[in-house]
Parts: C-alpha cells; sequence; structure tokens
C-alpha cells in the first residue's frame, strides 16, 4: 500500500526572497523627504509637523483660509495646530492628498504654480462643473480628479 504524502503549495512557489523596500516621494509641495511607504503611515499617524504646512502654503500660494476650509475645520483650528506643532492623523491625511492633487495639477501645467491653483479653484466640466478643490475633500472625489488629470495629460478631453 502507497503512502500519500501531502505536500505543501509554498514547496512548488519559488522563494522570491523578501520584496525592497519601496521609497516613495511623498508629495514635493509638502518638503517630506523620500521614505519608505510604511515610514509615511506612521508619520501621517503621529500627525504631519507644521513646517509641511508652511511649506505646502509657500509651494502653493493657498491661504490659511482656503487649506482650513479644505481641510474642514475653522481657521481659529488651524492657528492652533500651528502653536501645537502638528495636525492630526485626519488633517494630516487630507493634507497629503490635497498636495498630491496639487503637484498633479502643476504637472499637468507645465510647473506653472498660478495656473495649477486657478484650476484647482475654478469649476471643471469634466467634474461637473464642481472645483477640483472641492471634489477631492474625499478618497473618492481625488481619484475622479487624478484620472481626470491624467485623461487630460493624454489629451482626452472630458
Amino acid at each position: 500500500m502507497a503512502t500519500t504524502v501531502r505536500k505543501s503549495i509554498a514547496q512548488f512557489v519559488p522563494s522570491l526572497g523578501l520584496p525592497k523596500t519601496v521609497k516613495i516621494q511623498p508629495s514635493k509641495s509638502l518638503g517630506l523627504k523620500q521614505m519608505a511607504i510604511p515610514t509615511l503611515i506612521k508619520v501621517i499617524a503621529r500627525g504631519l509637523r507644521w513646517s509641511a504646512v508652511d511649506s505646502f502654503l509657500q509651494e502653493s500660494g493657498f491661504t490659511q483660509q482656503q487649506l482650513a476650509e479644505y481641510l474642514g475645520m475653522p481657521l481659529r483650528t488651524l492657528a492652533r495646530r500651528k502653536e501645537g506643532g502638528r495636525l492630526d492623523e485626519n488633517e494630516s491625511e487630507r493634507l497629503l492628498r490635497l498636495s498630491e492633487i496639487y503637484d498633479a495639477a502643476l504637472h499637468l501645467h507645465d510647473g506653472d504654480k498660478a495656473d495649477a491653483r486657478e484650476w484647482l479653484l475654478s469649476p471643471v466640466r469634466g467634474l461637473d462643473n464642481a472645483r477640483p478643490i472641492e471634489f477631492a475633500r474625499s478618497d473618492f472625489g481625488a481619484r475622479e480628479v487624478r484620472n481626470l488629470i491624467g485623461r487630460l495629460e493624454h489629451g482626452i478631453f472630458s
């Protein structure tokens, strides 16, 4: 009688070794250095430092009032975050999302900061005449803005 040997599927799948750590540039407009994704997640969980907010405001030309509106907070709360030196986790995630959208719009407008900012603040036909900055307040809306930017970069007018 032959004995049946059960083998694990892992025995048949070649080992690829541990994956190399992927480093990303989170967002140029935040002035953050290149970092591994797990590190970025930890930075966001702790809250972005105020220096990242300052960097974004200088780079983008947005006012503190416009940023506070995007982050969904009163201007006074934003001022308290400045005093405390950092944003909370949710605010940090929203700022990272906005900075990624801004960087994509900047690329779309060939590095023209004023044009990128104006595009984000103006109604856009491809978003049913909504302003991209308003659309990007949610993760789903931000994906739609990034998709629109991608279509426009490839000459697909919406």
